[in-house]
């Protein structure tokens, strides 16, 4: 069974890792198996190393987005979360884009996450 606690710092970990986009940190995060999916209908990536690489293929500009989530539900080893991305424009101030978020994770015994599905929905 996960602690909220465990799943709350793992969101902050995975915003940092977002800004950072130090391979290690994103490592940290993820089962060596893991699935991640983008979205529930995405092509899923397969394995913690596949995602690294992924996430370093696809970056985004830094200072360019924020984002904070939070845990919603908790059953075992399944964590639902909720937040908000929001991309800006040059200026770094105007918001370009936001979406809302619900992350769904699944983690593994020692706490890493095993299976990853973002569900995301833009702003109008």
């Amino acid at each position: 069974m996960i602690e909220r606690q465990l799943v709350t710092q793992w969101l902050q970990d995975y915003v940092s890792a977002w800004k950072s986009y130090e391979p290690d940190a994103i490592r940290a995060l993820f089962s060596e198996d893991v699935v991640y999916c983008y979205s529930p209908y995405s092509e899923p990536v397969h394995g913690r190393e596949a995602v690294v690489t992924d996430w370093l293929e696809n970056r985004d500009a830094p200072g360019s987005y924020a984002a904070e989530y939070r845990l919603i539900a908790l059953d075992g080893d399944t964590a639902v979360s909720n937040g908000r991305t929001f991309y800006y424009q040059a200026d770094g101030k105007t918001v370009e884009r936001q979406y809302d978020n619900i992350f769904v994770m699944h983690f593994d015994e020692s706490g890493l996450c095993a299976d990853f599905c973002e569900w995301y929905m833009e702003a109008r």
